[in-house]
Formats: structure tokens, C-alpha cells, sequence
């Protein structure tokens, strides 16, 4: 088999590998059109100083010796095998970085003979990558559950970021599709690598040339929809692993029905994208937004709605909590409106200071007025014809017409009041230079 039909089965294979918060999308390219979302090889990920990047997301090989029910590469199915030597792997690498395909790496594997050997391999391919191609580009590896420490900690040391897939959300659903895993296998390696990154914050601080351990963090992946598990479930085991593990991010992957079994939904399931979804708002909020888990689902709301973010879904449950006048709010009530995001919870703050705004000046801010709308007051007043009851607003949410926010006569708002600012002031305001 040579290098390209390699790349062609292994590039396809990885998509299942979360890397992006969506998954699950099934638009192929079309003459006359640019792009395709179904064809692997390509995922994007995001620098620290916000670019976008593009990475080779491949596998090192396909050929595993587990049987996890809901994985394309299992054992028992009939798929083509093959495995890239690394010399292979990171020579294709170097050369796709070269004609500017890629910027970085995202690699993974199946379990090849054992997750030691495994783990060998990646540590080759990834030595060779930095060592002899002195590559200082962005990688991103996932660590196989089981190998030992040792090799891990290696691992960390020539990767910027590492994830051990979770995989699925409860110990019960891991032993009935994934029976060669265990949760501690992937658990222990979580608290080995979170206490490494410590360590090796201590260790920089002493010695400037300390080798940097898994700089960028780490962070883990769910399937979604492929056991019943309920939101509130997964939700708060996400909270647990940002807090005692210090992840970076929770993926959450929509199951894609593509193999058969008994334990598995049928094939004609549709992914639960929208679902999805939702959950990555709901991390937003876990990480952003100072929500708790058990403030946004509980166990007589084990699920969202739908139909609306969790913010809204949130607030429709507190009711009582609104409405919030926006001229007096603390910061982290201001956080608590929907529609109102960190930044502009932030221009909120700095603006007020120069006098008391109005729903034209938050729309000015980038507010999303046609949910804040139902959840707030300037100077005292309500928004015209905005209803009052729960059952009311999550109408209007759901109504293109009652969502719509209600154009005032322009000439009756001041940005501020007449007292306060120049609009040179104003711009500078609203602009975060103030």
C-alpha cells in the first residue's frame, strides 16, 4: 500500500476524533463550490493569540486490537487496515507544512498490539518531527489509556497539547460498549498529566531551560446520544473534570450511527447535532460565564430545551431573578442576561460610568436585544410591548416577529445623559479604550 492510500484511509478515519466543536456534518464539496465538510485530513484549531490554524488530523494507524461498539476502527469490523511507519508519517508531515498546506499536527491512534507499543510509536514520530525536522509548530496528541507513565510523560514533553478520550459519560456505558477500556485507565493518566503541567511550572520557574511539559494543557472528548445518559449527567461530569483535572476543554461529539450492534442505536439515527449544541453553550457557560452545573439542569430538568439556548432556558427557570436594570447590575448579574456576552458585560461596566444608558446604546454595544429584551430594564423602563410572563417570553423567544426587537423613535435616546460625555468620549467607550 503506498503513502497515499495510507493517507486516504487514515486522514477518513480520524474525523470520528473530535479536535472542533462540531461534528456529524454531512455536506460534500460540488463542482462549482468550495469546501467539503465530509472529506477528513483538514481540522482548524486556535493559537493563543486567537488565529486560526489548519492541522493534518490523521492516525497513526487503524489496526486495533479493542472492540469498542461504537467505533468504525473496532476489531470485528471489516474495514482496510493500515499503519503509517513513523518515518513515513512525519516526512508526509514536514512536506504538507512546506507547501503551506498545514500549520501543525493533531495526531491520534488505534491500539496498535498494546498501548505501550502504541505510544512508542507516536513518541517516534513525534521525535523525529521536532528532533530532526526541528519543527516548533503547534501538535496536538491523544494519549492511549493503559500506556505507562513514562511514555507519557515523553509524549507530553514533544506535544503542545494531549487529550485522553473520556469517551462516553458513565462508568456503566464504558464496560457495555467499550468492555477493553476502563474509566480508571483514562482517569489515572488525567491526574498523572494534570500534576506533570504543575510540576513543570515549578520546574520553569527555577530553571530557564526546563523542557516545557504539555504547555498548551489538555482536555478530553464525549460521545453524545450513543448511550442515555441525560444532560444534567453529562453536564455535571464536565464540571468535575474541569475542576479536579484543570482541562482545557470537554468535546462533546454527536454519536454517528456507522457500525451495527446490539447495544447501539439503529443506523438510521440521526446524530443529535442540535443537542450537541447545546452542551457546547452550556460549557460556555460553565467556563465564561460563572454558571455552576447545578444551577443550569437538575433532576426534574435532566435535559434542555431544545428549542432554546441554556441561557435562556436558564433564565425562564429563574424568572424571579429578572428583570435586571442594566445601570446598577454587578458584573456577574450582568453575565446572567441572555443576549449579553462577556465583552459586552464589560462595555456595560466602563459605559455606565459616564452616565445611564438605554436599550439603543446597548444595541450599539452588540447586545443581543431581541433576547435581552425580555430580561432587562434602562433607567427603570421595559422595552415597548415586551410581555411579562414566563410562557410569554419563550413565545416571543421562539417568534421571529415577538423576538425582533421594537425600533424607537431614534431621536428620543441620548447615548448618554445630556451632562455627562463628547462623543469623542463616547466612541473611545464603546470602543473598550475607556
Amino acid at each position: 500500500m503506498d503513502i497515499f492510500d495510507k493517507l486516504t484511509i487514515l486522514s477518513d478515519a480520524a474525523k470520528y476524533d473530535v479536535a472542533c466543536t462540531s461534528s456529524g456534518v454531512d455536506r460534500k464539496g460540488e463542482p462549482g463550490s468550495i469546501g467539503n465538510a465530509v472529506a477528513g485530513g483538514i481540522c482548524h484549531s486556535f493559537s493563543a493569540d486567537g488565529r486560526c490554524i489548519a492541522l493534518l488530523k490523521v492516525l497513526l494507524s487503524n489496526d486495533c486490537v479493542y472492540d469498542c461498539s461504537y467505533c468504525v476502527n473496532r476489531r470485528s469490523n471489516d474495514v482496510r487496515r493500515t499503519t503509517f511507519e513513523p518515518k513515513e508519517l512525519a516526512e508526509l508531515m514536514i512536506q504538507f507544512y512546506r507547501r503551506n498546506y498545514i500549520e501543525g499536527l493533531f495526531l491520534s491512534s488505534a491500539v496498535v498490539r498494546n498501548p505501550d507499543y502504541t505510544c512508542e510509536q507516536m513518541i517516534e514520530v513525534l521525535s523525529l518531527i521536532r528532533n530532526t525536522y526541528r519543527f516548533r509548530g503547534y501538535i496536538h496528541v491523544k494519549a492511549i489509556p493503559g500506556a505507562d507513565d513514562k511514555l507519557l510523560t515523553t509524549l507530553g514533553l514533544l506535544a503542545d497539547r494531549m487529550s485522553i478520550n473520556l469517551e462516553l459519560p458513565s462508568h456503566d456505558s464504558l464496560k457495555l460498549l467499550a468492555p477493553d477500556k476502563s474509566r480508571e485507565s483514562i482517569l489515572v493518566p488525567m491526574g498523572n498529566i494534570k500534576a506533570g503541567i504543575h510540576e513543570n511550572r515549578t520546574d520553569l520557574a527555577k530553571y530557564r531551560n526546563t523542557p516545557k511539559f504539555v504547555p498548551a494543557g489538555q482536555s478530553t472528548q464525549m460521545i453524545v446520544g450513543a448511550t442515555p445518559e441525560t444532560d444534567y449527567q453529562i453536564i455535571n461530569l464536565s464540571a468535575a473534570l474541569y475542576k479536579k483535572y484543570e482541562l482545557k476543554r470537554v468535546f462533546y461529539s454527536a454519536y454517528m450511527p456507522v457500525v451495527t450492534g446490539r447495544n447501539l442505536p439503529s443506523l438510521d439515527t440521526k446524530p443529535q447535532l442540535l443537542r450537541e449544541h447545546r452542551l457546547y453553550q452550556a460549557d460556555w457557560l460553565l467556563r465564561f460565564y460563572e454558571f455552576e452545573a447545578a444551577e443550569l439542569l437538575d433532576e426534574q430538568n435532566p435535559n434542555f430545551n431544545p428549542l432554546i439556548d441554556p441561557k435562556c432556558n436558564w433564565a425562564l427557570n429563574h424568572y424571579d431573578f429578572f428583570p435586571v436594570e442594566v445601570n446598577t447590575a454587578p458584573y456577574e448579574v450582568l453575565l446572567r442576561i441572555p443576549g449579553v456576552g462577556v465583552k459586552s458585560a464589560q462595555k456595560i461596566i466602563r459605559a455606565r460610568r459616564m452616565g445611564s444608558l438605554d436599550f439603543l446604546d446597548l444595541k450599539k454595544m452588540n447586545v443581543v436585544l431581541k433576547r435581552a429584551q425580555y430580561f432587562i430594564t434602562c433607567r427603570g423602563k421595559t422595552a415597548m410591548g415586551i410581555p411579562t410572563h414566563p410562557d410569554a417570553v419563550l413565545r416571543g423567544l421562539l417568534s421571529e416577529q415577538g423576538a425582533a426587537l421594537a425600533q424607537p423613535d431614534m431621536e428620543q435616546f441620548s447615548l448618554f445623559d445630556n451632562t455627562t460625555s463628547t462623543k469623542e468620549e463616547l466612541i473611545k467607550c464603546l470602543t473598550g479604550q475607556i
